[in-house]
């Protein structure tokens, strides 16, 4: 940073949610954690207040140094949480904002993994945002900066704990609450009258099912992701190759808890998942990994971004990641040129083009893209988090004689 800027910014660039307008509305329409990170004096509260006023009709600030829980560099204890996590709970559970906003240390890996939970708990995506203050790991300014009153000793013991990325089990962008609603309920119209079908009805078997039998969609997809997103690199908390140098791009790093809209194309469904296609834009293909289809069809070339979805419910014991190789099935077939049975269109909020390839494979183009808005952030709680994906009919799995 220039002398300039650092006069103009002393306290370093703002994250997207407090100056950019589409991400502004974006957090406006989501259910937000934010957790402060950082060493006591690095800028965390100002950052903070900063973040609740400018959400300040929707928002709640809790902060640990206002229970005095004091720094360590074990965790102080949960007993010492106590008051703390009553608050958050209270806060959760009675719906008291959209955007909440926790100011601590947040040093702690296992302290960390309870707020994933409790995020999780209440489908609240969560952002991590540490300040970008010139002296926020400089030990020495840091001494005369926080109010704890720190040794320089006791800032060095802390500062390993938290120079390190926390990286989470994949990035993505996650769709705000109100546009998570709207994506369901067309899920359902989609799998309703892709049902009431003749020819899906005729092509039971790959579900399971003979023809004389019925078959409820809504039961058969129970599973769905907590918070309906668009993975772009599954990272394994970092364990998986090549995840440090992803999360280390300037693109990521410029993206994360910026706000994007994302349009999806096509609605589809294979006896294993229902998925909706994501058509990438220029800006969303630069965090996209290149090797994102090689990854699960290393010997079939794809256009990048052709991976691109967001599932919306899996049949029993099959893993979410199995919709985007679904996916990759059905461009492949597209791709090789063949002409694909046509059944018709449907109408109302989903209308289009209805095409049957094969294997219990189906596709909906959809006549008009959906634009949906979204965080581009990480999930940093524990995998294979669900919610029943509820119908009219009810949740599980099932066939019934005619």
């Amino acid at each position: 940073m220039s002398s300039q800027a650092s006069k103009d910014h002393p306290e370093g660039p703002k994250p997207p949610l407090l100056v950019d307008d589409h991400t502004v509305a974006t957090v406006r329409d989501s259910r937000i954690l934010v957790l402060l990170r950082g060493l006591p004096g690095s800028g965390k509260s100002t950052l903070a207040k900063d973040i609740e006023q400018k959400y300040k009709d929707n928002s709640r600030l809790i902060s640990a140094d206002l229970h005095e829980i004091k720094p360590a560099v074990r965790s102080s204890g949960e007993e010492n949480y106590t008051k703390l996590d009553a608050e958050l709970t209270t806060c959760f559970e009675k719906r008291e904002a959209n955007l909440v906003i926790l100011d601590d240390t947040h040093h702690d890996r296992e302290r960390l993994d309870k707020l994933f939970d409790m995020a999780n708990t209440y489908h609240f995506v969560v952002t991590i945002l540490e300040p970008k203050t010139p002296w926020r790991l400089d030990c020495a300014q840091l001494k005369d900066r926080n109010h704890w009153k720190l040794s320089l000793e006791e800032l060095k013991n802390l500062r390993p704990t938290l120079e390190k990325e926390l990286l989470p089990l994949y990035f993505g962008w996650f769709l705000a609450k109100r546009d998570q609603d709207y994506l369901r309920k067309t899920s359902h119209e989609f799998l309703e009258q892709l049902g009431n079908i003749k020819a899906f009805k005729k092509r039971l078997q790959p579900y399971g099912c003979e023809e004389k039998q019925k078959l409820d969609l809504l039961k058969y997809f129970a599973k769905s992701p907590n918070i309906l997103h668009c993975t772009t690199k599954f990272c394994d908390y970092g364990k998986v190759l090549g995840s440090e140098e992803y999360a280390q791009q300037e693109a990521v790093k410029k993206a994360y808890s910026r706000g994007y809209t994302l349009h999806i194309s096509a609605l589809f469904a294979t006896p294993r998942t229902v998925g909706a296609q994501v058509e990438l834009t220029s800006d969303q293909l630069l965090i996209w990994p290149p090797d994102a289809e090689k990854e699960v069809m290393p010997k079939d070339t794809f256009p990048r971004g052709s991976r691109a979805h967001i599932t919306l419910g899996t049949a029993a014991d099959v893993q979410d990641v199995q919709t985007g190789i679904d996916l990759l099935e059905i461009v492949k077939l597209q791709q090789s040129g063949r002409e694909w049975e046509s059944l018709g269109e449907l109408a109302g909020p989903v209308a289009g083009k209805v095409s049957y390839y094969e294997n219990g494979m189906w596709m909906l183009n959809l006549a008009r893209k959906i634009e949906v808005k979204s965080i581009f952030s990480g999930y940093y709680g524990k995998p294979g988090v669900h919610v029943p994906l509820r119908g009219k009919k009810g949740l599980f799995n099932q066939c019934q004689i005619m």
